[in-house]
C-alpha cells in the first residue's frame, strides 16, 4: 500500500480538494499535515458543493479515518461551525482524530492579525485574519496553547493565564480591548467538552496504519509557492507546504512517504498581493476569472490570473519532491486563441531559468513565453487523453516538457467522472 503527498504548487487555490476528495475513495485515511482554516477547499458530493476549510476531505466517507495532524493551527471554533454545517446537511456518519499537539488559534491570535496586517497600509502581505500568523508565532516562541492542553483544565489554565500576560500587552499595545482570563477559559473548556473525543496522538495512530500496510493520503494548504521557506517571502502563508514538512508536521519518518503529487491549474492564480511574473491584466484575465470562478473559498476576493509559469513549477517540483503532476481547470483555456507558458525569466538582460529567492529581484523578473495555439472544441466530455483536440494534446505535452515531469491526470470540469487518469499514482 502507498503513501501519497497531495501538494500545492502553485499560490494555493489549484484544485487540491477535488483531487484529494477524488482519490480518497481508494484511501483508509487522510491527513491535514499544515496550515489552519485560512484555507479553502471546494468539493462536490452527492449533487451538493462542501467548502472545507479545517477538516480534510475524506470526511464524506465513513470509510476513512480522518485526521488533523501535529502541523495543524487549530481554531476549535471554526472546526465545530464548520462540523456541525456538515452534519445540518446530512454528513452524520464519519471518523475523525485530532492531535494533542497541533497548535490552538486563540481570541488574541485573531484580533493581532488585524491589527499587525492594518498597520501595514501598502505593504499588506493579504492575510486571512484567521489568526494562523500569530498563532505559529507564539508556536516558534514556545508560549502557544496546544490542543492536548484542553483535556488537562488545570494546566491549561495556568498556561492561558501565562500567555495572557503578554498577549494583553501587545493587545493594548495596538489599541485593542484586554481579554479577560476566566472568559477565554470558559470559552475554552465548553469547546473541549465538544472535542475531546476526537484528541489523541495522532503520530502514533499514523505510525501504526503504516504498520498495518493501510493507504494514506497528506493533503496539504495553500501551495508551495506561498511556503514559508520556499516561497515568494515576505509574501508567503506561516507554514511550508511542501511535501518534505509533511514527517515533520505528522510525526512519521521520511521513508515512508512513496510520492508526491502536484496539483496545478492550466493557468496561475494569486490572491493578494506579491509578485506574479505572468500576470494577464484586461479581458483576457476577467474572461479566466469569470470560467474558472476564481474567487477565494474563504475570503471571497477575486484572484489574480496569469499564464501558466513553468519556472514556478519547476521550483515547486525541486523544493517539494513532485513526481506527477494534476493538472486541472484545463476546460477553462477552451475557446482562448493563443496560450502562452512562461519557460523562463529575463532578469537584467540575462535569461534565467530558476526563481529567485530575493523579493526586490524577483520583482524585476519578466517572463519569456512560449507561445501555443488553443483548441475550440468542447473537452469537458472527454474521458480520455487521446480524446483530446490535438492542440489540448500539445499544451499538455508542453507542459511535461517545460517541468520534466509527466502530468497523471487532468480535469475538465468539477465532477469527480470528469478527472481522467492517465497514469495510477495512488
Amino acid at each position: 500500500m502507498s503513501r501519497l503527498v497531495v501538494v500545492g504548487s502553485q499560490w494555493g487555490d489549484e484544485g487540491k480538494g477535488k483531487i484529494t476528495d477524488y482519490l480518497a475513495c481508494k484511501a483508509d485515511v487522510v491527513v491535514r499535515y499544515q496550515g489552519g482554516n485560512n484555507a479553502g477547499h471546494t468539493i462536490a458530493f452527492d449533487g451538493k458543493k462542501f467548502a472545507l476549510q479545517s477538516i480534510p476531505s475524506g470526511i464524506f466517507n465513513p470509510h476513512i479515518t480522518n485526521v488533523i495532524a501535529n502541523g495543524v493551527v487549530f481554531n476549535p471554533k471554526a472546526f465545530l461551525e464548520e462540523l456541525h454545517g456538515l452534519e445540518e446537511r446530512g454528513i452524520n456518519d464519519y471518523k475523525l482524530k485530532i492531535s494533542d499537539r497541533a497548535s490552538l488559534i486563540m481570541p488574541y491570535h485573531i484580533m493581532l492579525d488585524g491589527a499587525m496586517e492594518n498597520l501595514k497600509g501598502d505593504h499588506k502581505i493579504g492575510t486571512t485574519k484567521k489568526g494562523i500568523g500569530p498563532c505559529y508565532t507564539d508556536k516558534a516562541a514556545r508560549i502557544g496553547l496546544r490542543v492536548g492542553d484542553l483535556l488537562c483544565p488545570e494546566f491549561f489554565h495556568e498556561r492561558l493565564s501565562e500567555a495572557l500576560v503578554i498577549k494583553n500587552m501587545e493587545l493594548k499595545m495596538y489599541g485593542l480591548p484586554e481579554l479577560k482570563l476566566d472568559d477565554v477559559y470558559n470559552e475554552y473548556m465548553g469547546y473541549a467538552k465538544q472535542i475531546s473525543k476526537y484528541i489523541c496522538d495522532t503520530s502514533e495512530y499514523l505510525n501504526e496504519a503504516i504498520k498495518e500496510d493501510k493507504q494514506i493520503l497528506f493533503e496539504g494548504a495553500q501551495g508551495v509557492m506561498l511556503c514559508i521557506e520556499h516561497g515568494t517571502f515576505p509574501y508567503v502563508t506561516s507554514s511550508s507546504p511542501c511535501a518534505a514538512s509533511v514527517p515533520l508536521n505528522t510525526g512519521i519518518a521520511p521513508k515512508y512517504i512513496d510520492n508526491v503529487l502536484g496539483i496545478c491549474k492550466a493557468y496561475t492564480t494569486r490572491v493578494g498581493a506579491g509578485p506574479f511574473p505572468t500576470e494577464i491584466e484586461g479581458e483576457l484575465g476577467n474572461i479566466i476569472r469569470e470560467r474558472g470562478h476564481e474567487y477565494g473559498t474563504v475570503t471571497k476576493r477575486p484572484r489574480r490570473i496569469g499564464y501558466l509559469d513553468g519556472v514556478a513549477l519547476r521550483h515547486a517540483v525541486k523544493v517539494s519532491g513532485i513526481n506527477n503532476w494534476s493538472l486541472m481547470l484545463f476546460d477553462v483555456l477552451t475557446g482562448i486563441e493563443e496560450l502562452k507558458i512562461c519557460t523562463g525569466y529575463m532578469l537584467d538582460g540575462k535569461r534565467i531559468d530558476y526563481m529567485p529567492g530575493t523579493l526586490s529581484i524577483f520583482e524585476r523578473c519578466q517572463p519569456i513565453y512560449d507561445t501555443l495555439p488553443g483548441w475550440t472544441e468542447d473537452i469537458t466530455n472527454v474521458h480520455s487523453f487521446d480524446e483530446l483536440p490535438q492542440n489540448a494534446k500539445n499544451y499538455i505535452r508542453k507542459i511535461e516538457e517545460v517541468t520534466g515531469v509527466d502530468v497523471a491526470m487532468f480535469s475538465v470540469g468539477p465532477d469527480r467522472l470528469q478527472t481522467i487518469v492517465i497514469k495510477e499514482v495512488f
